[in-house]
């Protein structure tokens, strides 16, 4: 379980790497970003060589997937279980649904667009959770968080959600 204590002490550690430039997250949260957008590439990599037949396209997508790799392990450090694969399929999952909730979004259909964000975001931040230690091993039954004025996140009282407010409060790539 996640104690209000346990965030708190989180934090300060994030605050105190931060001071001694140890920890650039915002650097991380866009290079979360660039890995997400290499993963979609090597996805229409798989599909145009597979629709096309043309074989040169696989040796994009492994070259796409080395680069991936190499880039995902200045992130991911714990690679206990199945961590490493979770967090790939985290960022995939997380920018999969921003894509299907934008074209929602432009065909006018908000509500499933905003809850396709919501969810996408929700993914992203359970990403960070287990790469900064925020998510303990061991069963994840309830998550005991503060609120937080402003957030929308604040409103969703699912462990997801929880676990994205405290994720969202920590991370916060406008603050230099």
């Amino acid at each position: 379980m996640i104690t209000n204590t346990d965030l708190q002490k989180f934090m300060d550690k994030v605050k105190r790497a931060e001071a001694g430039h140890q920890l650039d997250l915002s650097s991380d949260e866009d290079l979360s970003l660039a890995i997400m957008n290499l993963i979609s590439i090597e996805e229409h990599l798989f599909f145009t060589g597979n629709k096309t037949g043309k074989t040169k396209y696989f040796d994009l997508l492994n070259q796409t997937r080395e680069m991936r790799k190499q880039l995902l392990k200045l992130i991911v450090k714990d690679y206990e279980g199945e961590v490493w694969c979770i967090s790939k399929h985290l960022l995939a999952a997380s920018m999969r649904l921003f894509e299907v909730g934008t074209k929602a979004q432009t065909k006018g259909d908000t509500a499933k667009a905003n809850d396709l964000f919501k969810k996408s975001f929700h993914l992203y931040n359970l990403f960070w959770g287990l790469n900064l230690g925020l998510i303990k091993k061991g069963p994840l039954k309830s998550v005991a968080l503060e609120k937080h004025e402003g957030s929308q996140i604040s409103n969703d009282h699912s462990l997801m959600g929880k676990i994205s407010g405290a994720i969202s409060k920590i991370l916060d790539c406008c603050r230099e």
